[in-house]
């Protein structure tokens, strides 16, 4: 049925792509899409995925040195930090989701850099995060404040890693949006670094995690579009955290890569299967699929 629904612009556009972006589907499809394709182009090409806008200024940071194991690319970055360890870290930020559901989501930022890490083969040691509210007096903040902070430190409490710093500032020029920038930190062994890169034709593909729900559709395209008045009826968008099912992925899956079990691994992230699937195909070079 997907394949037999002929999309237009407005579809699009409601998905939050743009005009130009439009019509750069329709040159590459050299057709209309459908409405299962049109999902992929929006998470994908989403800033939340795709960085399209913040990745000319990304590329001017540091990302290379002698003890740099990975820099950017991967679920995280990874830096020897000698006697055959290294730490691995990942920051991120939950902006948007933040803002609409405080509590769930701060909550689902922090699960998701911790999977970053330990998907590295790295056990997460410390949490950390770095927030901006607006106006203390401002009529949104101090609900914000108690749901982030409660989001944080919840999650990390229930999968059993502590929040070991942060910072906090109020300003003005956050009252209509605030950031929350969490950080996850784990150790490994510098020569036991697990990659995303899919390799070896005939081997199974393993999909695991909580059972999919609704909440959190659309939460890629959600994170990176503008707020408007209609910003309260997107809190379905945000995903809904699990830390228990969480912890329990961790050890399985740390468990599993140190019984030599793994040959690749990545974090679904908001897109789901969707941006999991193609950036494993894409770093082992597999190009085709039915």
């Amino acid at each position: 049925m997907l394949e037999n629904t002929e999309m237009r612009f407005a579809d699009a556009e409601a998905m939050g792509l743009s005009h130009d972006e439009w019509l750069l589907i329709l040159k590459r499809l050299d057709r209309t899409p459908n409405l299962c394709e049109l999902g992929i182009f929006s998470a994908m090409w989403s800033e939340h995925c795709s960085y399209k806008s913040s990745k000319k200024w990304l590329k001017t940071l540091p990302t290379e040195g002698p003890q740099v194991i990975q820099g950017p690319g991967e679920n995280a970055g990874v830096v020897d930090i000698g006697d055959g360890l290294a730490t691995v870290f990942k920051i991120e930020s939950h902006n948007h989701p933040s803002y609409i559901e405080p509590y769930q989501g701060a909550a689902t930022g922090v699960g998701g850099i911790l999977r970053d890490v330990f998907t590295m083969g790295a056990r997460p040691i410390a949490l950390l995060n770095a927030l901006r509210f607006g106006e203390e007096d401002h009529e949104k903040t101090k609900h914000l404040v108690s749901g982030v902070t409660a989001g944080i430190g919840g999650y990390g409490n229930c999968i059993g890693i502590p929040t070991v710093g942060g910072e906090v500032n109020f300003h003005k020029s956050y009252n209509g949006n605030i950031l929350v920038n969490a950080m996850a930190v784990g150790l490994a062994h510098a020569d036991r670094i697990f990659y995303s890169a899919a390799n070896g034709a005939g081997n199974p593909v393993i999909y695991v995690g909580a059972k999919t729900g609704r909440d959190g559709i659309h939460g890629a395209t959600m994170a990176s579009t503008e707020f408007s008045d209609e910003t309260e009826s997107k809190r379905p968008t945000v995903q809904v955290g699990d830390p228990f099912t969480g912890k329990l992925l961790m050890e399985a899956c740390l468990e599993l890569m140190a019984a030599d079990a793994v040959l690749s691994i990545q974090d679904m992230g908001a897109a789901g299967l969707t941006s999991s699937s193609v950036e494993m195909a894409s770093k082992g070079r597999s190009r085709h699929g039915n």
